[in-house]
């Protein structure tokens, strides 16, 4: 079973994520923030994955350390969640539709993070959610698990609909790329050996 539980604790959240990416069952997601619970909940859903994530943050400054760190832990306990990365697909790439919106994301789980991010949003809040948060959220994601990420808008107008359409295509990038190839199941996938 390809499970980790990670907690990050600093003296701004407290955090645990627990992540299991052979079973997709309802997790407990609290985060003190009702849109990055929205986004948290779909982005499990459309991974096919089962994701808990408890935090308790600073929430009366803003959301941005919850955001991120909730990110850094999420990128841990997918990285550790794939151990040497033994029979992934580990490329995968989606464009979705959310509504008007249209999102492209593409995904290695390379060993290297890096996130490449090219979408604009119209507002500056999504209910009491900053937008540009969406794009913290990513790249502190991408960095820890060590995976390259792009993400681009490629149409939309609506915020709501735009960062939720980001979510489920990494999300669907996540379910590709992780999944076993039965055909290499017993080989790294790559020409290094290791990633």
């Amino acid at each position: 079973m390809r499970n980790s539980t990670v907690n990050r604790k600093t003296g701004e959240t407290d955090i645990k994520v627990n992540i299991c990416l052979d079973v997709c069952e309802q997790g407990v997601i609290k985060s003190g923030c009702g849109f990055l619970d929205h986004m948290l909940t779909l982005f499990a859903k459309h991974a096919n994955i089962t994701l808990s994530v408890l935090c308790q943050g600073d929430t009366y400054v803003d959301y941005h350390h919850t955001t991120e760190d909730i990110g850094i832990a999420l990128g841990e306990a997918l990285k550790n969640a794939l151990g040497d990365k033994r029979g992934i697909s580990r490329y995968s790439d989606i464009i979705l539709p959310m509504d008007e919106a249209l999102i492209l994301a593409a995904m290695d789980i390379s060993g290297r993070g890096m996130l490449c991010f090219d979408m604009d949003i119209p507002a500056e809040k999504v209910g009491d959610f900053d937008t540009e948060l969406a794009e913290e959220f990513f790249r502190a994601f991408a960095n820890n698990a060590g995976i390259t990420l792009h993400i681009r808008k490629l149409a939309g107008k609506n915020s709501h609909h735009i960062i939720e359409g980001a979510f489920k295509a990494v999300a669907r990038c996540v379910r590709g790329s992780v999944k076993i190839d039965a055909e290499v199941k017993d080989e790294i996938p790559s020409t290094k050996g290791v990633l």
